[in-house]
């Protein structure tokens, strides 16, 4: 068990990277002042939208722009603790985790559901977009599994000397 989780834990701190460089970067340009931005990202963000036909970021409908704010001021630092969670291995990377990955999740069913509703999405697009669930769901998974046996060794003797100092 512990090498599987190692092994999610790897996976999902390549996608806690991408969402901590992205969310500020290209992300907020759907709710941000373009003045904010280098002409480059803009140029990016443009290149991307017109390449996958990525309406969304292209119109900013209120409610996509909802979930980027939710993105930014929510997600983005809870991306950066669970980022120091997993090379710290803190035994509250769980929970954290758990919280991203509910998040993530229902901002993605909520995308999800109006490209694939809309009929506008193209496969290309869909596959930008999926993965997303399917790492949510992943951290979901992780913050429901047992932290390692170090971290839950050490906090259990931690409060196992609490309870003799008490007593």
């Amino acid at each position: 068990m512990g090498a599987l989780v190692k092994l999610i834990d790897a996976v999902l701190f390549l996608f806690f990277l991408l969402m901590a460089v992205c969310a500020p970067l290209f992300d907020a340009q759907a709710c941000l002042p373009e003045y904010l931005f280098p002409a480059a990202l803009l140029d990016l963000s443009r290149w991307y939208s017109d390449r996958m036909g990525d309406y969304l970021v292209a119109e900013k409908p209120l409610f996509f722009v909802g979930l980027v704010w939710l993105e930014i001021l929510f997600l983005w630092p809870l991306s950066i603790l669970n980022l120091y969670g997993i090379l710290a291995a803190r035994p509250w990377f769980g929970t954290t985790c758990l919280i991203s990955g509910v998040s993530v999740a229902t901002s993605m069913v909520a995308i999800l559901s109006e490209l694939t509703g809309s009929g506008k999405a193209s496969d290309d697009l869909l596959m930008v977009y999926f993965p997303f669930l399917g790492l949510s769901l992943l951290a979901f998974v992780r913050g429901l599994l047992p932290s390692s046996a170090k971290t839950t060794s050490a906090t259990s003797k931690k409060h196992a000397l609490a309870r003799k100092k008490r007593a």
